[in-house]
């Protein structure tokens, strides 16, 4: 199935000066897949090597010369690499730590090659064997699991995609394409986007296969954490892994994570798991002026975890309700607040590494919360996930006043509208969001 990353992956490669790439991301999100489809496409030869099925390459990289590495190479794989024309490609890179050393060197005496090295959970392997990533003469690239509009792209549903990229405000959406489009969404939040289960799901339409397919995944990240880490690390990790799908849109506290573990490990193991790519810290910002960074509050956060899916299937959730109940009251609203952070971090720069903020005020009289505070274009942006009609925006309201933010921005089954400068955007929408807030601004 295609992905949008292959547009940067063909900018990459059409440079005269690029560094090598080292694509990133969780373990089963596509990354192998779209190197060698970009390959085949794009380059005359691709040489893969993946260091977990053929271990024998890992002592080519005994030096880090990039001259000698190739000699190595070609005379194991019985194959040419040639500058511009041939892809090199180091698969389950974080097998071979010295190849991801090596990266860094490429640039400087061979940089006319184009390689692009792949793996997940490098800090692990790295930290393990006292190696730091390359900086500065690499070029990193996230990859996540397909978003909606991947996801509507790889199921042939080409006429509301096209749709949704037209989409301007003041236009009426018809009820029929609407439903549609939420039965998508719906549809997407059950299965998520890992490209295994939807490669299945295009093949069975059987729901129950997927199922089975999403907690293979589940098991697979967790036997790998055995693999990297120590069992007393491992412990951690397994616990904050376990607990997080079932506290996702909740305001963190340790002990909801464990009320025995000691905090200090747990939060090492937060940190791990989102190098490893499996969840992801959404930190409070006071949203006083950008950059955001600067103005977080590592001490209150909140979760996602990797895909909607997984986060399904790992809570346990009625799949009979998925099905029937309204898309904001599944489970609290935690899967629809997944679904929309999840698909803020897919429309992000994929060579920056993905940022997401929320906002929250509490004092003695009241508490409020915003669910995502983004920076578009320069711009502060507020976004709410909110239910329909009666849903209330108080919080948006009152960050956009003090603020002095010009939109805000709520996430719901509504159609597309605009009052009281809130833009009330659709599920199947939030790829369009950036554009939609400029279109109103130009207006």
């Amino acid at each position: 199935m295609e992905r949008t990353l292959l547009a940067q992956l063909k900018s990459w490669q059409s440079k005269s000066l690029h560094l090598p790439l080292l694509l990133r991301g969780a373990r089963q999100v596509g990354k192998t897949y779209l190197v060698e489809y970009f390959g085949k496409i794009c380059f005359e030869k691709t040489v893969a090597i993946n260091f977990e099925l053929s271990p024998e390459y890992i002592a080519c990289f005994d030096t880090l010369k990039p001259k000698e590495i190739i000699n190595k190479i070609e005379v194991i794989s019985k194959q040419r690499i040639t500058s511009g024309t041939t892809l090199l490609f180091l698969d389950e890179i974080q097998i071979c730590p010295n190849a991801i050393c090596a990266l860094r060197y490429f640039k400087e005496q061979l940089p006319e090659l184009h390689v692009i090295g792949a793996g997940s959970l490098l800090e692990f392997v790295l930290s393990r064997h006292g190696v730091s990533m390359p900086v500065g003469r690499v070029q990193y690239l996230y990859l996540k699991p397909l978003s909606f509009m991947e996801y509507l792209l790889a199921t042939n549903n080409h006429h509301l995609m096209e749709f949704i990229t037209q989409v301007r405000l003041g236009d009426d959406t018809p009820d029929a394409i609407h439903q549609t489009a939420l039965k998508l969404v719906r549809e997407y939040m059950i299965l998520g986007g890992m490209p295994m289960v939807i490669a299945n799901y295009i093949k069975t339409e059987s729901i129950a296969e997927c199922q089975e397919f999403q907690t293979l995944l589940l098991r697979t990240y967790n036997d790998d954490f055995a693999k990297y880490t120590t069992s007393a690390r491992h412990k951690y990790l397994q616990q904050v892994y376990n607990q997080t799908p079932g506290l996702v849109g909740q305001q963190i506290k340790y002990v909801n994570l464990s009320p025995d573990m000691d905090p200090r490990y747990l939060k090492d193991a937060i940190l791990d798991l989102k190098k490893a790519g499996v969840i992801f810290p959404v930190y409070s910002t006071s949203t006083s002026g950008l950059p955001l960074l600067t103005h977080l509050n590592e001490k209150r956060f909140k979760l996602l975890f990797l895909d909607v899916g997984l986060m399904k299937r790992a809570a346990k959730l009625d799949i009979d309700l998925l099905f029937t109940q309204d898309l904001m009251l599944l489970d609290r609203g935690a899967i629809a607040e997944q679904f929309v952070g999840q698909e803020l971090l897919a429309y992000q720069d994929p060579f920056d590494e993905p940022q997401l903020y929320y906002w929250s005020r509490k004092d003695k009289s009241s508490t409020a919360e915003v669910d995502y505070v983004l920076n578009f274009d320069s711009m502060i942006t507020a976004i709410e996930v909110k239910a329909g009609k009666t849903g209330t925006l108080r919080s948006l309201h009152l960050l956009m006043k003090e603020k002095e933010l010009l939109t805000g921005v709520r996430i719901s089954s509504l159609k597309l509208q605009i009052n009281d400068n809130i833009l009330s955007v659709p599920f199947y929408l939030i790829s369009q969001v950036k554009h939609l807030l400029k279109n109103r601004g130009s207006g």
